[in-house]
């Protein structure tokens, strides 16, 4: 088949073996793939990518000896491999999260040799996790589901109550599916922040309630306007008087070296901090500061099959629009200067691969 191979810092589209389905695996081609930031900071770091990844406990595969990336994916059944249930027909448009399960190991999608990603014309996909694509949803769109799923578990695990202010820091693809995810819930007001116009704007389509441009303004400087106590006496004195207060959860979607400390400093008492975004480069706080303020620091990565399920359901029913962050497609051809591309945030939101 052919599919673009990852080669040292770049990717040539080239003849690699078509994937064979084992036990309880199905064969797919790959009608659409959306680009994630993720492969970009594997192909441009792969030593920072490998080491992140050994210390997570996870099995770390060297881009530079030839992955085929891609792990938000849509395709259609046309085989099954020994041992499967053939519940979905073949023809049968699929997609579901980037789990490789087998006879040959396990691993992530697209970052395994022995599980291919969307960048190429086949795939091999684990029947038990796949879900048909409902309402005739449009691939393109459906393969949005996994960023979109990610930015669902985030949700989930914040912890958020209904009368919390969300502000979320970086509106890349996961970060605007934060903004989505609040949304779809009826949550508000829900701040987004971002340098970029444009992604800006994508935010306000999805909901919304506030636009900060980090360059004009500080997101850390509304509390008290929003009926948050910034300090610890000020919740003391609060919970002592008997006055409500607002608690907050601010979504770390940035993922670059700085940015935690930044909001230790800017976040108010009582908040949790939502690790959303993928730092792979050391980087520096001050529990001092956390531990004086009670903040709560939580990490998420990925989704479970239900938060998958629940995500493509939001979007086939129209109570999310991720077709609204896709800015064009390309072809397997045009998937090295799409990585460059995006490496400039004005340039695209979200770019997906049609093999």
């Amino acid at each position: 088949m052919r599919a673009a191979l990852t080669k040292d810092a770049t990717m040539i589209v080239t003849e690699v073996p078509d994937p064979v389905p084992l036990d309880g695996q199905i064969l797919v081609r790959t009608l659409a793939c959306g680009i994630c930031g993720s492969d970009l900071h594997a192909l441009s770091d792969p030593d920072a990518f490998m080491e992140t990844t050994r210390r997570s406990g996870g099995t770390p595969y060297d881009p530079r000896d030839g992955l085929v990336f891609g792990h938000e994916f849509c395709g259609e059944i046309v085989d099954y491999g020994p041992n499967t249930q053939r519940t979905l027909p073949i023809g049968t448009a699929v997609c579901g999260p980037p789990i490789g399960i087998g006879p040959q190991g396990a691993g992530i999608i697209g970052y395994a040799p022995m599980f291919p990603g969307g960048y190429g014309e086949y795939m091999i996909l684990n029947e038990g996790l796949v879900m048909a694509v409902p309402n005739g949803l449009d691939p393109k769109i459906a393969a949005i589901t996994e960023p979109f799923s990610v930015a669902t578990r985030a949700v989930n695990r914040s912890g958020i109550d209904p009368g919390d202010v969300a502000v979320v820091l970086g509106l890349g693809p996961i970060g605007l599916g934060v903004v989505a995810a609040l949304k779809a819930r009826g949550h508000g007001p829900v701040l987004a922040v971002d340098f970029s116009p444009a992604r800006r704007a994508l935010a306000e389509g999805l909901g919304a309630d506030e636009l900060i441009d980090p360059a004009v303004a500080s997101p850390y400087d509304r509390w008290a306007d929003l009926g948050i106590a910034a300090s610890t006496v000020e919740r003391i004195a609060a919970e002592v008087l008997g006055v409500g207060v607002r608690g907050a959860v601010i979504f770390e979607c940035v993922g670059v070296p700085g940015i935690l400390g930044q909001v230790i400093e800017g976040a108010p008492a009582g908040a949790t901090v939502m690790v959303v975004g993928v730092c792979m480069q050391a980087d520096r706080i001050e529990p001092g500061v956390a531990v004086s303020k009670e903040l709560t620091l939580r990490g998420s990565f990925g989704a479970y099959p239900a938060e998958y399920g629940a995500t493509l359901h939001d979007i086939a029913e129209g109570r999310i629009d991720a077709g609204s962050i896709i800015t064009r497609t390309v072809g397997l051809d045009g998937v090295a200067g799409a990585f460059a591309d995006l490496s400039r945030p004005d340039a695209d939101a979200k770019i997906v691969v049609l093999p």
